[in-house]
């Protein structure tokens, strides 16, 4: 091995700790199938500071992102970090997909889930009454869809289940948690 290998090899093989923070943090987000959280990535990392260090780099990249156009960014969706195309690129991707994201559901699956989100934990009798209509089979698409979930049982007699929404229903909306949906006295009627 000559001289000039010996320094290109060594010259390719930096040590993940020698790269930029930012490089590994934007890793560790590109590797991960689902949102995850800042401690979660430090941790991965081993970095000493944790969280603050990570959401410092995040800043970073999405300056960067930004400054060079790019077509994604990183978000807080369900209570992690993901990166995400811009939504200006949504039809785009939908379309490589196969799917329309709102066209999978139904006017009474999106009415259903509404209730949901807004009242959790909620009992299904709950729900009828407030849709006016049984929602059993649209209850069971939600759940299969694995955007409504069974979140515990009612006090009340029979122990009827209650239910809520999950981890999927808010990257599928691209929200943080509940709490960020919007208050219900701002919403206006179509």
């Amino acid at each position: 091995m000559s001289e000039h290998d010996a320094e290109s090899t060594t010259a390719r093989e930096v040590p993940c700790a020698d790269l930029p923070l930012a490089q590994r943090v934007e890793a560790v987000l590109l590797a991960a199938d689902r949102p995850i959280a800042d401690g979660r990535i430090a941790d991965v990392l081993g970095l000493e500071l944790g969280a603050s260090q990570v959401r410092a780099a995040i800043e970073e990249l999405n300056a960067v992102y930004a400054s060079t156009d790019r077509t994604f960014r990183i978000e807080q969706v369900a209570g992690g970090r993901q990166v995400m195309t811009t939504s200006a690129l949504g039809p785009v991707v939908a379309r490589l997909r196969g799917e329309r994201a709102q066209a999978r559901l139904t006017q009474a699956a999106l009415e259903t889930l509404a209730v949901v989100a807004y009242r959790q934990p909620i009992l299904r009798a709950d729900i009828e009454a407030i849709r006016g209509v049984a929602c059993g089979e649209v209850l069971r698409s939600l759940m299969e869809r694995r955007m409504v979930r069974i979140v515990g049982r009612s006090e009340e007699i029979g122990r009827p289940m209650l239910y809520g929404t999950t981890g999927e229903f808010l990257r599928t909306f691209g929200i943080a948690s509940i709490s960020d949906l919007p208050q219900a006295k701002d919403l206006k009627a179509p």
